[in-house]
């Protein structure tokens, strides 16, 4: 049987469900969202407003509900908000017939076994043969909410668990049941992997999975080493925090942020699933939380928990931390812990690095580390093969699901696999007989690379290494410098090639920031390839940053200096070096992802093709430091604005005000998008480009469409490019005038704002004159160059390297 998911629905609009049905949107899915009728009847406030029990509008009210707050979430469920009038809203009463003509049904109802039994009793009877069908449970037994179900349905039921929010968190638990259709497995992995963008760990169906029976003993385990060792709340966020590679927010600012009440849930229902865990009553909840949750302090959510922001006299955000022994709240202090401090040093190193450091320290911060990290690794080497077969899924779902930047088991290799355990019996703890085992066989990490740079995971069960199972859709660039396919690189940037005649440009600058060495390698790759290669992708494999734009540093430096020449050559080869790129004989795709900004975003939009993943943020930011766009971004906003419109049609007098005003709103007002689609709708991207949601499988995708082009391509000819003249100027104007009176814009803004105007008018000509991109650049810079000779410009570049924030003079 052949599957193949193009129209979902999603049966259950609460928080989780609207905006799982808003991320298969992302991925280009029509879904529908169905909930229940509202119970109680019609309400004398529905009476007011002319429904009865037969309008939809009240009917369908839960699903409406749902959809409209996943529209209004914040960070955004929805990559754009016009994805949302792909949903049809419905309900369990009137709409279950519309599920006939889906190809997945994914239920996120009530965590209520009958409830759950009772819905999918009614769902088998209008699915068709070849649905499949999954629930979202995070934690109530798949055999228990099968176990009506045909034999048929069986075998296409599986447990599908999103961790939250959908949009942004990787990590997916497929969970299949003893008698789920391998097949059904295996579509469902590689969907959820390349159409959703997540990774996927298989799961047991053993209470809360893999990521949840981790996770949760990690977030206890901390409260639990907390008040043993008598530390405070604010020490143990300081402690387990990025020098052993967890997310800001640590330990409590986690809680705060899932909510105090559901975490304390979700633990004692652990509790009560696992009699037989050695650690069961590290889940019940402390006296001092239970305390919190009578009183209500339960996160962000009610504006307090762990942590609370209290205004003072200045309107001034003040953050206070409660006291557990008191339970009074405190104005944060900032701990310091030496060991903490030296592994910070190291931070350019890797988190390796830095935890072996801070788990070496000789100071409250150490003992309290190998206290917890003995915990976590022993309880993770416990649950195999009981939650999973592998030490693989086990690391995964905790990056995934939890970010941690190292799973447990090689959070234990950093740390040292031996020294760990011999840590564990000093502190008179039971080291598990496999890790024994283990090490008296000569394995002493849990994974080792082998001199042909292949990567092999130690497995419990065949008491052996075993080679990791390698996806041909992932392309890392580590690996293939090992094997040396570098063909050219220097400080800034490499050209490796990624076979197939392909070759790949990744950058990697201290933000991926632009500097004279990137824009050489630009150009010389572009040489290289040119000659030896099909085609080029430019990538890299950074999660957050594919380029902050230009060094900054290195512009104030020039300025004060009075390296006026070298600063417009080097500002004259970032351009020369995209136009190079745009016009190579050889297609090239550019793939970025996270941060694009100022010149990552221009050398983003000179590829032949820009394969974004789904989660880019991209923008012209230059107006930020008091200057504009000059690496041909104002040139390409002017040309993606304007193309398509027929050379007739501008000689006989359009009206490109709304084309161009746009354009100009959106440099300077230094608009960001908050995603691929959006980046689309703002002119970075074209429509015509797709968007990539494997954020690992970017790079192969990348490398297909450049090998697809190869076998036609062309180079694009020069575009004569329509433009408003003086006209322009007066629509610009009138903008700025109106974002002053509102007082969005001060007197500096409106002067750099004219200066965009400026380029992106043409110069000094009559609407409707064609110019070149070359006559587009020079205007750039000119104008980049006249800002950074006038001091609030240089005072906005000081700021920034400063504050790290923009100044508005």
């Amino acid at each position: 049987m052949s599957f193949e998911i193009k129209k979902a629905a999603v049966l259950g609009a609460g928080v989780m469900g609207a905006n799982i049905a808003a991320h298969l949107t992302n991925a280009g899915i029509e879904c529908y969202l169905l909930d229940i009728i509202p119970p109680g009847g019609i309400t004398e406030d529905d009476k007011k407003k002319g429904l009865t029990e037969k309008s939809p509008a009240w009917r369908n009210r839960f699903a409406e509900n749902g959809l409209n707050g996943a529209i209004k979430s914040k960070p955004a469920s929805f990559y754009s908000k016009a994805n949302a009038s792909m949903i049809k809203t419905g309900n369990f009463e009137d709409d279950l017939n519309l599920l006939a003509d889906c190809d997945w049904v994914c239920e996120v109802v009530l965590e209520n076994l009958k409830i759950k039994q009772d819905l999918f009793a009614r769902v088998e009877k209008v699915v068709k043969p070849t649905c499949i069908v999954s629930t979202n449970t995070s934690g109530l037994p798949i055999k228990d909410i099968s176990a009506n179900f045909s034999s048929s349905l069986k075998k296409r039921f599986l447990g599908t668990h999103f961790f939250n929010p959908p949009r942004y968190m990787k990590l997916m638990e497929i969970i299949p049941g003893k008698e789920t259709d391998k097949a059904v497995v295996a579509y469902m992995k590689k969907f959820s992997e390349e159409v959703l963008g997540k990774g996927v760990v298989i799961a047991k169906d053993v209470p809360n999975f893999i990521g949840n029976r981790i996770g949760v003993y990690d977030l206890c385990n901390a409260g639990r080493v907390m008040l043993e060792k008598g530390m405070k709340i604010e020490e143990v966020d300081a402690i387990v925090g990025k020098a052993v590679g967890r997310p800001g927010t640590a330990i409590f600012g986690t809680i705060d942020l899932v909510g105090l009440d559901i975490g304390t849930h979700v633990a004692q229902n652990l509790y009560d699933a696992v009699p037989k865990d050695e650690c069961r009553d590290t889940f019940l909840p402390t006296e001092f939380a239970k305390k919190m949750i009578a009183n209500k302090w339960l996160g962000n959510k009610t504006k307090g928990g762990y942590y609370k922001k209290v205004k003072d006299e200045k309107g001034k955000n003040v953050k206070y931390v409660i006291d557990w022994k008191t339970m009074e709240y405190a104005v944060v202090q900032k701990p310091k812990f030496e060991s903490i401090s030296e592994a910070k040093k190291k931070a350019d190193e890797g988190v390796a690095v830095t935890m072996k450091i801070a788990f070496n320290g000789q100071d409250a911060a150490g003992d309290y580390l190998r206290e917890y990290l003995c915990n976590n690794f022993i309880y993770s080497a416990n649950r195999i093969p009981e939650i999973c077969n592998t030490i693989v899924e086990i690391d995964n779902a905790m990056k995934w699901g939890y970010n941690h930047q190292l799973g447990p088991f090689e959070s234990w290799d950093a740390v040292g696999v031996n020294e760990a355990v011999e840590v564990m019996k000093k502190l008179g703890k039971r080291v598990p007989a496999k890790i024994e085992e283990m090490l008296k066989k000569g394995c002493k990490t849990f994974y080792k690379v082998d001199s042909k740079g292949i990567k092999s995971y130690y497995d419990f069960k065949k008491k052996d290494y075993v080679k990791m199972v390698e996806n041909p859709k992932i392309i890392l660039l580590p690996g293939l410098k090992e094997k040396k396919k570098v063909v050219k690189e220097n400080s800034a940037a490499t050209l490796v090639d990624i076979g197939d005649g392909v070759a790949c440009l990744e950058f990697h600058t201290k933000m991926n920031a632009v500097d004279a060495d990137m824009i050489q390698m630009i150009s010389e790759s572009c040489d290289i390839v040119n000659k030896d290669f099909v085609g080029m992708v430019v990538a890299n494999h950074d999660q957050k940053m594919f380029s902050a734009g230009a060094n900054i540093f290195l512009v104030l430096a020039a300025i004060q200096q009075g390296q006026w020449k070298e600063l417009e050559t080097l500002v004259a080869a970032l351009q020369n070096a995209n136009m190079k790129m745009k016009y190579l004989p050889k297609p090239v795709v550019t793939a970025p992802a996270g941060m694009a900004l100022g010149g990552g975003c221009e050398i983003s939009m000179h590829g032949d093709y820009c394969l974004a993943n789904g989660e880019t943020y991209m923008g012209l930011v230059e107006v930020g430091v008091g200057v504009i766009p000059a690496g041909g971004g104002c040139k390409e906003m002017a040309v993606r604005m304007t193309e398509g419109i027929p050379t007739g049609v501008v000689e006989a007098g359009l009206n490109m005000q709304y084309h161009y005003g746009r354009a100009f709103e959106t440099i300077a007002t230094a608009k960001v998008a908050t995603s691929a689609q959006e980046a689309q709708e703002l002119g970075f991207i074209r429509k015509t480009c797709a968007i990539n949601m494997s954020r690992d499988m970017q790079i192969h995708e990348a490398k297909q469409i450049v090998l697809g082009m190869s076998k036609f391509y062309k180079p694009p000819k020069p575009p004569l490019i329509p433009v408003m003249g003086e006209n322009l100027k007066g629509v610009a104007a009138a903008i700025i005038s109106n974002m002053k009176a509102g007082k969005y814009a001060s007197d500096y803004d409106a002067h750099i704002a004219m200066k965009v105007a400026h380029v992106l008018s043409g110069g000094a000509c009559a609407e409707g004159t064609f110019v070149t991109e070359q006559e587009i650049l020079d205007l750039e810079r000119e104008a980049f160059m006249s800002l950074c000779g006038e001091q609030k410009t240089q005072d906005r570049i000081t700021a920034m390297l400063s504050t790290g924030r923009p100044l508005r003079n």
